[in-house]
């Protein structure tokens, strides 16, 4: 196990957030009219006003290990009561039935038409194995997909940020200006759909072994606002029906509980909740899978969680944790501001439970950190605070959880007391050690590696802040599409992240990074060459 500095002592902070609406995307964005296939673009178009009222659609997500797949999808409601059905199995003539759980979608989100979730669990999966299932609404059979699960030995990951279905509002596209409305008239989601399907076919086209997806949250844009047109086009992708997703609540889900009808998370649990639910975890291989809904601030109970999966999973060579926030990122209009409020709280937490790598979103910029770890100094805790009314978080301040002290996220020019409040809020979130160690390839390491994920669907980006911060590795903004792709086994835990050309063409944007675990077993030499 890694050396780890324990700094502080970790706050209990209640605060439930979602990040500032005041952040203005730049004018770049993937126009889904000028990339790809012209008649692709052309049949999306003209099936736009179906499929964005099909709420019905199922997600797939990993189930609490590799042996478990689960299913969510809505169905109408009828006077029949809702079938949650999943037929699965070898032969596509006889399928075994799996029964799970049903219950109300609230019809504020639905357009008032009634709607059923159903959250079924499959179990006794295999490796290397093809299947098939069909899923049942009101009792009427889907057809039949084909489903193929991996090999477990080695495992393929496909890490993604950000699709945030919706988000290209206010941009240009054939003349006409994108707009969020409801329904078919959401001409934003309709273009951000086309882009997130594009970019999962070309990812999954390229890697054909791909176990699941991990999304750092942010599927869809509205944010506690009904939205199933956007959700209906996430679903809509077309590697979804056979590939999971392993979803993060990002800011723009965490207000609504339809997160929770559309995505059948295992393992969840009561910590760091939100009306879309909270942390929850999963194992696959030999990686112990955690992710936070960091939405919620009370770092306490984020904490109870890691150490609820890590006492379920102890024998997990890897701890990965996916959190929407990127408490080290590099991005202008988030890692300088609300991004890095949590760091003074997590950096320690995950210092103690040994996490190995952590997967961001939120700031729609690429980047990778070096490997950190806490400076065991004590430093403060902030938080965000409800507004006059109560209507609101105040997302122009954080505050000094000890002193109660108010900080101006943007201070006026100026204002030299606000600066240096905002200057001192830096300077104490400046809470990490950068561990000494050369190349891509690392072994053994005493630090945790940060890794954020740009917009895979191009919907929106920001700029990168305008000075590179010494914790960051590498960093990339070339207004494209982009997806990772992670490489884990019992020894290697490997990462490369690439993008998208408007013409179809895939380009590595940074070097392979890889972490090695010997365990005592093997040289550092004799890893450096199992790398290569």
């Amino acid at each position: 196990m890694k050396r780890k500095v324990i700094a502080g002592i970790l706050a209990v902070m209640s605060l439930t957030i979602a990040c500032p609406s005041v952040y203005a995307a730049t004018e770049h964005y993937t126009d889904s009219s000028v990339v790809g296939d012209a008649d692709a673009w052309q049949e999306y178009q003209d099936n736009w006003e179906e499929l964005s009222a099909d709420y019905t659609k199922v997600s797939l997500t990993p189930g609490t290990d590799e042996t478990e797949l689960n299913f969510a999808w809505y169905s109408q409601k009828t006077e029949e009561d809702a079938t949650p059905v999943v037929h699965f199995g070898t032969d596509p003539d006889n399928l075994e039935a799996f029964t799970g759980t049903a219950g109300d979608v609230d019809e504020s989100l639905t357009g008032e038409t009634a709607y059923e979730y159903n959250h079924v669990t499959v179990t006794g999966l295999t490796a290397n194995t093809t299947y098939y299932y069909t899923v049942e609404r009101n009792g009427e059979e889907s057809e039949a997909v084909e489903y193929t699960t991996q090999d477990t030995d080695t495992v393929k990951i496909l890490y993604v940020g950000d699709p945030q279905i919706g988000a290209s509002k206010g941009q240009t596209q054939n003349g006409a200006e994108l707009v969020a409305d409801e329904g078919s008239a959401n001409t934003a989601a309709e273009n951000d759909g086309f882009s997130w399907n594009r970019t999962l076919s070309i990812a999954a086209s390229l890697n054909e072994d791909l176990s699941f997806i991990i999304s750092a949250g942010d599927q869809v844009n509205k944010t506690g606002k009904a939205k199933e047109e956007e959700y209906a086009a996430y679903l809509s992708a077309d590697v979804l029906s056979s590939l999971p997703v392993a979803t993060t609540i990002g800011n723009h889900d965490s207000l609504n509980a339809d997160y929770t009808y559309h995505f059948n998370n295992p393992n969840t649990t009561d910590y760091g909740t939100t009306e879309a639910g909270g942390d929850y975890y999963y194992s696959y291989g030999d990686g112990l899978f955690i992710v936070l809904n960091t939405n919620n601030y009370n770092v306490a109970e984020h904490a109870e969680a890691i150490a609820e999966a890590t006492e379920a999973y102890p024998d997990a060579v890897w701890r990965v944790v996916t959190i929407h926030q990127d408490i080290y990122g590099t991005g202008a209009d988030h890692s300088d501001t609300d991004g890095m409020i949590l760091r003074t709280q997590l950096t320690p937490v995950f210092d103690e439970y040994d996490i190995d790598v952590v997967l961001q979103g939120h700031d729609h910029t690429y980047s990778r950190s070096k490997l950190l770890y806490g400076d065991g100094q004590t430093h403060s805790s902030y938080e965000f605070q409800l507004n006059e009314d109560g209507t609101d978080y105040d997302w122009d301040h954080a505050y000094n959880v000890d002193t109660d002290e108010q900080i101006s996220l943007n201070p006026e020019e100026g204002d030299e007391e606000a600066e240096a409040a905002k200057e001192a809020f830096t300077e104490d979130n400046s809470c990490y050690t950068i561990e000494d160690v050369d190349g891509d390839t690392v072994t053994d390491p005493e630090g945790v590696l940060y890794m954020t994920a740009n917009s895979a669907s191009g919907s929106k980006y920001y700029e990168l802040i305008s000075t590179q911060q010494d914790y960051i590795a590498a960093r990339s903004q070339n207004w494209l599409p982009s997806y990772s792709v992670i490489t884990m086994d019992s020894e290697s835990f490997s990462i490369e992240t690439y993008q998208i050309t408007d013409e179809g063409e895939v380009e590595t944007i940074d070097e392979a990074f890889t972490i090695i675990k010997t365990d005592g077993s093997a040289t550092a030499e004799e890893a450096d060459a199992a790398a290569e």
